[in-house]
């Protein structure tokens, strides 16, 4: 398991760009974007792992992941 996985990835549709945007808030936004939603995630992970290294390379802390916060139960409770 790798560091990338804690950290949420966010694929979206942008109707004002008409393709997918992916993005990782935690570690930064926009990141990539295209027209198969599979294959922006996929290369969103690339760069989140990429975003890792480089923060370690630096000698930085990572930003505390959002994963695992349980999010998903706090949202379902406001809908």
């Amino acid at each position: 398991m790798t560091e990338g996985v804690k950290y949420i990835k966010i694929v979206e549709w942008s109707e004002e760009d008409r393709c997918f945007i992916g993005s990782c808030p935690e570690l930064f936004y926009g990141g990539c974007h295209g027209d198969n939603e599979r294959k922006v995630f996929d290369e969103l992970c690339q760069i989140v792992e990429e975003t890792i290294s480089l923060y370690q390379q630096d000698g930085k802390m990572l930003p505390f992941p959002l994963s695992g916060r349980e999010f998903v139960n706090v949202l379902q409770q406001v809908a």
